[in-house]
């Protein structure tokens, strides 16, 4: 019997090896089914090159633009974790929501997509941010989603490394670098996406930094703000001039043509149609700016927006179930009271 037990051990204990050297070998996601329920934020985590997305907000039904900003990076990144961060998620929510939300569902059934909730004093452990998050009084912040989301993003990227995007990015091609600001404009640093390895030195000063000149009623100010006058204290900032990246201390700052083609003051066009559509060849990624979409515009089937365009090729599964599939089962809806 106990031969038997024996066996039994090292027959799992070859398993989990082999499990283990699968997820760092990086052939995971393609090569072996997906036991997304029984892995925690840290196993997924620490495979590294996590491509990291938050919500701060209590939602739980991500909208269209979150779907596809997520299912894009999916298709760009098929070998890197896709990780959502959930605040109004909990451990006993989490398996419940696949079938009460649509978009949640979606993104759950693809593979290299994972869905956690957002804890931060357990994110904040071991770094700047912890005795700021102890100190901090939420409902008297006036950017608390902001602001939380800009500590959160930090110390993620600090403990794990990767890539951080905001949810309104839509991934169209690989970032080659691995160390990397995005800039808005010359001489001023985005925080809505950047990567860099475990521990590196900038995320670190950039915590420190975030504690040190708090001011939450200053909107940015933790987040592109600190970014910026961060880079400005190792780097000798100039303008772009074509389409050329920038690079100091072993950090690339990319063009704004990478992310940011269309500058915030123009968000509008996205949602316009065009004569000729951009080819938007020098870019990695498209920051919609959803936080100026203040009249909440959004992609309507048929409309022929450059957005529309751009959720049919690169997030064809969200454009399908939450756009045209979600305007018919309205219709349908309408006629049926009718």
């Amino acid at each position: 019997m106990l031969k038997k037990i024996q066996i039994c051990f090292c027959f799992f204990l070859a398993l989990a090896i082999l499990y283990e050297i699968s997820l760092l070998s990086g052939c995971f996601f393609s090569y072996m089914p997906m036991p997304k329920h029984f892995l925690t934020p840290e196993q997924v985590l620490n495979l590294g090159k996590s491509i990291i997305f938050l919500e701060t907000t209590e939602r739980l039904e991500p909208p269209p633009l979150v779907s596809c900003s997520i299912e894009s990076a999916a298709r760009i990144y098929q070998d890197r974790p896709i990780i959502l961060f959930m605040k109004g998620l909990t451990n006993d929510t989490a398996l419940d929501l696949n079938s009460s939300y649509a978009a949640f569902s979606l993104l759950s059934s693809m593979k290299n997509v994972f869905i956690f909730p957002l804890q931060m004093e357990t994110i904040f452990q071991e770094t700047p941010l912890l005795q700021w998050y102890n100190q901090v009084v939420p409902e008297q912040e006036k950017n608390w989603v902001h602001v939380s989301s800009d500590a959160s993003r930090l110390a993620l990227i600090w403990k794990y490394g990767g890539i951080y995007m905001d949810t309104d990015v839509i991934s169209i091609r690989p970032i080659p670098e691995e160390s990397f600001l995005a800039a808005q404009k010359s001489r001023f640093s985005s925080n809505g996406i950047f990567g860099f390895p475990a521990h590196h030195k900038f995320i670190w000063d950039c915590m420190e930094n975030f504690v040190l000149k708090y001011n939450g009623n200053i909107w940015g100010n933790q987040g592109p703000l600190l970014m910026t006058r961060m880079l400005k204290t190792i780097c000798n900032l100039t303008d772009f001039k074509g389409t050329e990246d920038h690079s100091c201390q072993n950090i690339s700052f990319l063009n704004p043509q990478r992310f940011y083609p269309i500058p915030y003051p123009a968000w509008h066009r996205y949602y316009r149609v065009w004569d000729k559509s951009p080819n938007f060849n020098h870019s990695y990624a498209l920051h919609l700016w959803n936080f100026m979409n203040h009249n909440r515009k959004a992609v309507v089937a048929g409309s022929n927006t450059l957005a529309e365009k751009l959720y049919k090729a690169y997030c064809p599964t969200t454009y399908e179930d939450l756009i045209q599939n979600a305007e018919l089962r309205d219709f349908t809806l309408s006629e049926d009271a009718a």
